[in-house]
């Protein structure tokens, strides 16, 4: 994206198009979701995914959703094109339903799936997959995420829940927030991490060159992984997660911050020769584990997911070498 010398179109024309303007004096201090929404008529998801995406750029640098703005500061911005016709519900093939009551589903997702419709994505959805398998979710949220109350990354496997019913949505929604819900996962990370249990307590923020990747940042916000390698082989490690906080990305992050990637992590650093050894065309991370007072009692459940064919077939290659 780059700078232009002044504005090229004033707030409320036809969206679809790249937007540079420098903010106005009314959003000196406003959130960057805030302020898209006031000056192109956006939903504030609709706002927060395109700073998310990187869509966002503020004096050059990409920024986040939270982020303040300056009045003066210049303004660029990649908004959707118009929406056509939302597109009908699509089944998801290999998704499944762990457990369904009158408050939720949980679903175990496959690897491609997103949780929730966004810029720029065409593929399929949890959202769409559960409409169209006739299950009605809570109207809480926004149009688009209507009863998401957590996310998978696409290209990340396992357990999600999602709420059907308006109590569960305030309730699990404010469980995550607290901190309350136990978000466990498996990866196979290169090497051998150092200690074998421990925590990385390491801010993560938007790469400041790279506005399409996270990285551990001074003064981002505060993440925490706590980990513990459960199996060792020559070249990587299988290490058991459990999530303190839930940053994007956070445990790709942190784990190649340590030079220990997800094993097909290309993105974060991955050798992509050991994940064609082994068949791994993606990260090599599984939501393995998931509990949550329930919204209805309080009663406390939990759910486990095996490894998908191609996660588990990469094990299966280790094994018989180690």
């Amino acid at each position: 994206m780059t700078s232009s010398p002044g504005p090229t179109t004033t707030a409320g024309g036809r969206p679809g198009e790249h937007r540079s303007l420098p903010v106005p004096d009314g959003l000196e201090g406003q959130r960057v979701d805030q302020a898209l929404t006031r000056l192109f008529g956006l939903t504030r998801a609709v706002a927060a995914d395109l700073a998310d995406a990187g869509q966002v750029v503020v004096d050059g640098r990409p920024r986040g959703k939270g982020d303040r703005l300056t009045a003066g500061s210049w303004l660029e911005v990649e908004l959707p094109p118009p929406p056509g016709e939302p597109a009908p519900p699509q089944p998801v093939e290999g998704m499944t339903v762990v457990h369904d009551d009158d408050d939720v589903v949980v679903i175990d997702k496959p690897a491609g799936v997103a949780a929730h419709g966004s810029p720029g994505w065409t593929g399929p959805t949890v959202t769409g997959g559960l409409a169209a398998a006739g299950y009605r979710i809570s109207t809480s949220g926004a149009a688009e995420r209507q009863g998401i109350v957590h996310r998978l990354d696409a290209a990340t496997t396992g357990l999600m829940v999602v709420a059907k019913s308006e109590r569960a949505y305030t309730l699990l929604k404010a469980a995550f927030k607290e901190r309350t819900v136990d978000k466990g996962y498996h990866a196979l990370v290169q090497g051998h991490p150092d200690p074998s249990k421990g925590t990385i307590d390491a801010p993560i923020d938007r790469h400041p060159k790279h506005d399409w990747r996270f990285a551990v940042i001074a003064g981002g916000r505060p993440s925490v992984t706590h980990y513990e390698v459960v199996e060792a082989f020559p070249a990587a490690s299988l290490v058991d997660i459990h999530l303190e906080t839930g940053r994007t990305h956070q445990i790709r992050v942190h784990f190649s911050a340590l030079r220990h990637p997800c094993v097909g992590d290309t993105a974060y650093g991955a050798d992509p020769t050991l994940a064609a050894r082994l068949g791994v065309s993606r990260q090599w991370l599984h939501a393995v584990r998931l509990g949550f007072a329930h919204p209805a009692d309080g009663r406390w459940v939990e759910f486990t997911s095996d490894y998908p064919a191609d996660l588990a077939g990469a094990l299966a290659v280790l094994r018989a070498e180690n």
